[in-house]
């Protein structure tokens, strides 16, 4: 990239009491010596060669919503009414569209995560082919969100399931999207696979697992460690025998689950090697580790 030149952007921002503020910016021009195009600087919330951001056009609207009218709004914000009227009805479009994205997507992921101390846990779905949030509902149990799934429109058409390794999630799954893939998502399963890790650990030398220096290296990947960090890992490890064993067999565990973009011929050909580790780590302390994997094969 090169800055082949600047313009000047005028941008009305917001009001601080009767003043209506306006930001003048001066905006650089890109060209990219790779490809021979041109691009303009982009900022956030600010659209392309629009003279109003986001934040203001917002404000016009829920003013306007709440009973100003165009006329008083024109002379307070210095736009005319005809700008208010399309403000105004880009942003209903806007929230009808939010409102009709209630028919699942193809690709559905869902996960929970602490919402207040007094509601407790909430339930997201997200549209994972998209990158989009598609809804949060409160409650992670099958009780508390069988009323939503129920009325759930497009059930039917929700081709894959991406979640946690959470029993309640897959049991849902099966009960509510029938014609659903259910996938485990690759986080998960890596965080999971520390998790269990570390538990073992903490019972072979609980005054090492206090050390965060040493928690640091134990959970990073074996790749990401400098040759130092590695030796010092070692040498701790010589220590522990059972400990260093099952340290490699994560590591290499990792690896399997870390692999992308595998073609049906290559992942076949690993699926043995694959299945050798999860019987080996059934006779060690992370037998329980074992068994999830298992579960989750399909």
């Amino acid at each position: 990239m090169r800055i082949k030149a600047t313009h000047l952007r005028t941008v009305k921002h917001t009001r601080q009491g009767n003043q209506v503020m306006t930001l003048h910016l001066r905006v650089p021009k890109y060209h990219c010596q790779v490809c021979r195009r041109y691009f303009r600087h982009s900022f956030t919330g600010i659209r392309p060669r629009f003279r109003a951001s986001e934040a203001y056009r917002l404000e016009v609207f829920e003013a306007h919503d709440g009973g100003v009218t165009q006329r008083k709004l024109s002379r307070t914000h210095q736009v005319s009414p005809a700008t208010v009227e399309r403000w105004y009805q880009f942003h209903i479009r806007q929230k009808r569209s939010e409102g009709d994205r209630r028919y699942c997507p193809r690709v559905l992921g869902i996960d929970e995560h602490f919402f207040t101390r007094k509601k407790g846990y909430a339930t997201t779905f997200t549209d994972l082919k998209h990158h989009k949030v598609f809804d949060v509902k409160l409650g992670r149990s099958e009780p508390s969100l069988r009323r939503y799934l129920k009325g759930l429109e497009g059930r039917d058409r929700v081709q894959v399931m991406v979640m946690d390794l959470s029993e309640t999630y897959r049991s849902i799954a099966r009960r509510y999207f029938p014609s659903a893939t259910i996938v485990a998502d690759r986080f998960h399963v890596v965080r999971l696979i520390n998790q269990h890790f570390l538990k073992v650990w903490q019972q072979h030398d609980p005054e090492g697992r206090k050390n965060r220096g040493l928690i640091s290296l134990m959970r990073r990947h074996q790749w990401n460690l400098s040759d130092e960090q590695h030796a010092n890992l070692m040498n701790y490890l010589a220590t522990y025998p059972v400990l260093q064993a099952l340290y490699v067999a994560k590591q290499r565990l990792i690896r399997f689950v870390l692999l992308k973009t595998l073609a049906r011929k290559r992942a076949k050909a690993k699926l043995p090697a694959f299945m050798a580790l999860i019987e080996e780590l059934g006779a060690s302390p992370l037998h329980s580790l074992a068994r999830t994997l298992r579960s989750w094969l399909q």
